[in-house]
């Protein structure tokens, strides 16, 4: 491949990167991987939103390079691919990890997330996170523990005063009509 040709080729690499705000990825090997099982794979994350791209990795390091992400070079031996996109890092973690159970060739070299790399290992145990639905979740949870107790303090004594009340307005109807 020419100069120019490699040129252009990190050019738009580069682009890509910041088009597509590329700040997170999983580089993974899916060397060994059948054609049919590498499509259904890349399709059904397609449709999550996670992109697999194949990347050339001294083309790549020199793209991450220029968009400051140098840390992420040690990552990219042999065949590498990246998964980007989705909710989260760890979504795509999740995702590898299922596509990993049903083909064993698919592995995990490592992950780049927030200007820090991570290991094989590291990136796996990614995957074992809550994701960003789940922490939004809990997070309502927590705030709204505390305006439920306030309420349930609140509404144990006004519901035992509006019995009472309504108790009362009862034995008066039953009364007037008697006094009448």
């Amino acid at each position: 491949m020419s100069k120019y040709v490699k040129q252009l080729l990190q050019s738009e690499l580069e682009k890509k990167i910041a088009a597509e705000n590329i700040n997170d990825f999983m580089v993974v090997s899916i060397k060994g991987i059948g054609g049919t099982d590498n499509n259904q794979m890349r399709g059904q994350l397609k449709a999550k939103g996670i992109k697999v791209q194949m990347v050339r990795n001294e083309i790549f390091k020199r793209a991450l390079r220029n968009c400051k992400m140098s840390t992420a070079e040690n990552l990219f031996e042999g065949t590498c691919a990246i998964a980007y996109g989705g909710d989260s890092i760890v979504d795509i973690a999740k995702e590898i990890a299922d596509w990993q159970r049903k083909v064993p060739a698919l592995e995990v070299k490592g992950a780049f997330l927030e200007g820090a790399t991570l290991g094989a290992d590291a990136a796996k145990e990614l995957s074992k996170m809550p994701g960003r639905a789940q922490l939004r979740s809990s997070i309502v949870m927590l705030v709204m523990s505390p305006g439920k107790k306030v309420v349930s303090v609140f509404s144990g004594p006004l519901s035992v005063i509006a019995g009472c009340i309504k108790t009362i307005s009862e034995k008066q109807e039953k009364q007037e009509p008697a006094a009448a």
